[in-house]
């Protein structure tokens, strides 16, 4: 069964929790330069699979007031970065996550270009980089268990369970309490749905969201789009194959020579 994630922002104090536990469950560095939790700066990048971004906005009575944002790969029920891969490295679980398997990855960045809603970073500082995003914790997931950013959450800002009870409580909530809540799930819909759900008292785009994106799933535009690319990227990403097959033979052959002898050849 597909699982999802109610977000509902206006429980968000910024604490940063959630970024410390995605960090510390994905073993991902942390510095100065890309804080997770920057006011509007806050960034996703390929060390910053989750961040909290601080957004000044007006409330009900006209006064100024901020909100924060929780941000990651949304996990698209039929994601465009996979139909979009030309080896397989990205692939939908049975429960919901979009995972990215980096041992079939080429480099070939097809998945950044298809994603629309810019989330897959590339690891630029790498000699051999590779992609890289969320997870959605998905071991924890396929074993029943919520990812590691929700379990941290001191005032229940996330709710996760099966993400069509998810649009349903939703609604509901919407429902309950028109005038706190704009009446938009976002994620119901949009690029044809996402395992993320959305619920906000100010209009999405003010809060950092790429609103203008088809409702409708992507993949089948996807190579409409890729196909118009030059052909020097496909000449490219052959390049990029062959180097990194090269490049992870010759690892294996020297991981096995260290093997043999107890230590580093001289």
């Amino acid at each position: 069964m597909s699982k999802g994630v109610l977000v509902d922002m206006t429980k968000c104090f910024g604490c940063g929790a959630c970024t410390v536990a995605c960090k510390l469950w994905n073993e991902k560095k942390y510095d100065e330069v890309n804080k997770p939790t920057l006011g509007d700066k806050a960034q996703l990048v390929d060390i910053n699979w989750t961040v909290v971004s601080k957004h000044d906005v007006t409330d009900t009575s006209g006064q100024a007031a901020w909100r924060f944002a929780k941000k990651q790969c949304l996990h698209c029920v039929d994601p465009a970065c996979a139909s979009s891969c030309l080896v397989g490295a990205l692939r939908r679980t049975p429960e919901g996550p979009v995972v990215y398997h980096p041992d079939l990855c080429v480099g070939c960045r097809y998945c950044m270009v298809a994603c629309p809603f810019n989330i897959p970073k590339y690891e630029w500082d790498k000699s051999f980089p590779k992609v890289s995003k969320c997870q959605m914790c998905s071991s924890r997931v396929a074993a029943g268990e919520q990812p590691a950013c929700i379990a941290v959450c001191p005032n229940q800002v996330m709710t996760f369970g099966d993400r069509d009870q998810l649009v349903q409580e939703a609604h509901k909530r919407i429902e309950g309490n028109k005038q706190l809540y704009v009446n938009h799930v976002f994620g119901e819909t949009e690029a044809g749905g996402t395992a993320w759900l959305y619920l906000s008292d100010q209009p999405f785009n003010k809060l950092g969201f790429k609103t203008a994106v088809p409702q409708e799933s992507l993949p089948a535009f996807t190579w409409q789009i890729l196909s118009k690319l030059p052909m020097i990227l496909v000449g490219w990403t052959a390049i990029l194959s062959g180097l990194y097959f090269f490049n992870k033979r010759r690892n294996a052959v020297s991981e096995g020579k260290q093997d043999s002898t107890g230590g580093p050849q001289s």
